[in-house]
């Protein structure tokens, strides 16, 4: 029996449904599958270029794994306490620069901190919420990143699950593929290559392009001295996949920490300044079109909203799975909007009208 388009849609509609409820439904249960199956789509292109070279698909696999896990145990080991360390001081340290603000604008601007002000008001319930909440917030992340069962369920699962999914990777795409619907077959195949063409150049490129901007805030800015350098670069970084939200929060925290920190010496906060703008020129004329390219169809707007969106629904999973469900929904609304295009809603049923001043003069 041959389904007719609506009962096609129908079912394509509650498959959707059903799927976004399940991953809903499941919410945080799910981050480690899904951060495995993240790490196993990154890594694939590296098992495939290895087995050209002649090493087996299992070969290929355990190479990766093993040199995957001994640099995350380089970071967990070097980073990560610093990185927390950085951050419980930075929390800790907020109402101080506050205080500091403070005084330089009623040294400057008294009139701004009169008592009736608004902005005074404004100071000073702030300052009043950070010293009540520091201490509470920086319990919560050493709490937080110090939670065994949950550190210990994601770091057994999720390298578990990046394993078999990296080693079963072509499989599992020839498995799918071969539930496609054969009178369609062509067509989906056709989408499915535009969605890993946009996730294949926008994650992996953007992700690389992440990590290499990271680490270089990290560095400039331990290397001229800025206090919490660590975790300002490495925030700039992991939000630059995000055009320019990125650079502007990091640029921005990181001025306002030098205006601090080298208020008397004006040339530290221009060289901070200045490892920002660097890390834009570099970013804008050479990573992003060398890794990522012009036309992963990923707008910032959409992106934004899907990740606002999705994280706000499922947490940190939603976040993971937000940016390829909405490179996906981007790839099949322009085929939506192409097939539009081509039908007689848009066309019409009516022939096109002769233009009398096209008409051609018989010989």
């Amino acid at each position: 029996m041959v389904l007719t388009i609506k009962q096609q849609v129908g079912y394509w509609a509650i498959g959707s449904v059903i799927f976004l409820l399940a991953l809903w439904g499941l919410g945080n249960v799910i981050l480690p599958f899904v951060t495995g199956m993240a790490i196993a789509y990154f890594l694939d292109p590296v098992a495939d270029r290895l087995e050209l070279i002649g090493l087996s698909r299992l070969a290929a696999t355990a190479l990766i794994t093993f040199v995957a896990l001994i640099i995350a145990v380089l970071l967990m080991i070097l980073l990560v306490p610093m990185l927390i360390e950085q951050l419980i001081a930075l929390v800790k340290a907020t109402p101080t620069y506050f205080t500091q603000l403070q005084k330089f604008l009623a040294e400057r601007y008294p009139s701004i901190l009169d008592e009736n002000s608004s902005i005074y008001r404004a100071l000073m319930s702030f300052e009043e919420t950070m010293k009540a909440k520091a201490g509470m917030f920086a319990n919560a992340v050493l709490a937080s990143a110090i939670s065994i069962i949950d550190a210990v369920i994601f770091i057994i699962i999720a390298p578990v699950v990046a394993f078999y999914m990296l080693l079963d990777w072509d499989r599992m795409i020839a498995v799918v593929d071969s539930w496609l619907p054969r009178d369609h077959l062509e067509t989906l195949r056709g989408l499915a290559r535009d969605v890993d063409a946009v996730l294949s150049g926008f994650v992996r490129g953007q992700f690389t392009v992440c990590m290499i901007l990271g680490t270089f805030y990290a560095i400039a800015l331990m290397l001229v001295g800025l206090e919490f350098g660590l975790i300002v670069g490495l925030t700039a970084g992991l939000l630059s996949f995000i055009p320019y939200v990125g650079s502007i929060i990091g640029g921005v925290l990181a001025i306002g920490l030098a205006l601090f920190q080298f208020w008397d010496m004006p040339i530290w906060i221009a060289a901070v300044a200045v490892i920002f703008v660097a890390g834009q020129v570099v970013e804008g004329n050479y990573l992003t079109p060398k890794l990522v390219g012009g036309s992963v169809g990923l707008h910032p707007v959409w992106l934004m909203f899907a990740l606002s969106a999705f994280g706000s629904l499922m947490g940190f999973a939603g976040m993971l799975v937000a940016v390829p469900i909405a490179a996906s929904l981007g790839v099949f609304f322009r085929f939506g909007v192409g097939q539009y295009m081509q039908g007689k809603l848009y066309k019409g049923t009516q022939p096109p009208k002769p233009n009398p001043q096209k008409k051609v003069k018989a010989k």
